[in-house]
């Protein structure tokens, strides 16, 4: 059975980790198959946003404490072999999704801990069950983050909760992720998939390439200062204003407000 589930309904893709029995922690196969249901969303050009959940009680548990523990997998190897395994290995999920120009969301089924809290804060949006916890434990197993997580987590939340949460190694709920912007929205259980979908479905109602082009300019001038954002975005828009996207969008809302001529 594959570690990655991956469908589409009309102009959605869903990404389910696929490993409940070890609460959707990562195998090696796991990241693999993650970066290329990430391509081939990409690829796509019926996709127009992306939707990450896990399969039964958990989002994602981040590493294999089983493989850490055996020093296996994606954790053997001496000191310059573990690190090239996670410049090849669990780091170009994080580096994947910087580069993914389509809307991700995250459906929060569960616990989303370690660098499964990293894979959820890789997404653009974040759908939180109820009973869902967060955490950044890595100390609590004697690691650093070694996922993007301190990257991640500080460009969500700020640096001084970043610094709270992975230099105590505390697991917050769900109320608590929300009030800190960490989530977008909390649901009950059976609804977080819904939620996700409808966020996905009024993103795909949009003009895609505006939308794309949206999320680039945000996230590319977000640390810069403001003369390097302003050139970036009037060359983004020089070339989004320039699409058949652009014309058809401008004369349908023209009509519709009845000022077509």
């Amino acid at each position: 059975m594959s570690d990655i589930l991956y469908e589409t309904r009309e102009n959605i893709a869903q990404i389910t980790l696929n490993r409940p029995e070890a609460r959707n922690a990562y195998s090696d196969e796991m990241v693999a198959e993650l970066v290329a249901s990430l391509d081939r969303a990409e690829a796509d050009e019926n996709v127009r946003a992306l939707i990450i959940t896990g399969a039964g009680r958990s989002f994602c548990a981040g590493g294999d404490l089983k493989a850490m523990r055996d020093r296996t997998g994606m954790f053997g190897g001496d000191p310059i072999e573990l690190r090239r395994k996670y410049l090849q290995g669990i780091q170009t999920i994080p580096r994947r999704f910087d580069s993914f120009e389509k809307p991700t969301i995250a459906a929060i089924n569960g616990a989303a801990i370690g660098a499964g809290l990293g894979l959820a804060l890789a997404c653009d949006i974040r759908v939180s069950s109820e009973g869902a916890k967060f955490g950044s434990t890595f100390a609590r197993v004697g690691v650093i983050p070694g996922d993007g997580g301190a990257y991640l987590l500080n460009r969500v939340v700020g640096f001084a909760r970043a610094l709270e949460m992975i230099l105590t190694a505390r697991v917050i709920d769900a109320d608590e992720a929300l009030k800190i912007d960490l989530v977008h929205h909390v649901v009950p259980q059976e609804q977080v998939l819904e939620r996700a979908g409808q966020i996905a479905s009024e993103i795909a109602a949009l003009p895609p390439k505006a939308v794309q082009t949206a999320k680039t300019a945000l996230y590319r001038s977000v640390d810069r200062d403001l003369e390097t954002a302003l050139q970036i975005t009037a060359a983004l828009q020089g070339l989004i204003q320039r699409t058949d996207e652009h014309r058809q969008a401008v004369d349908d809302l023209l009509a519709a407000l009845g000022t077509d001529n």
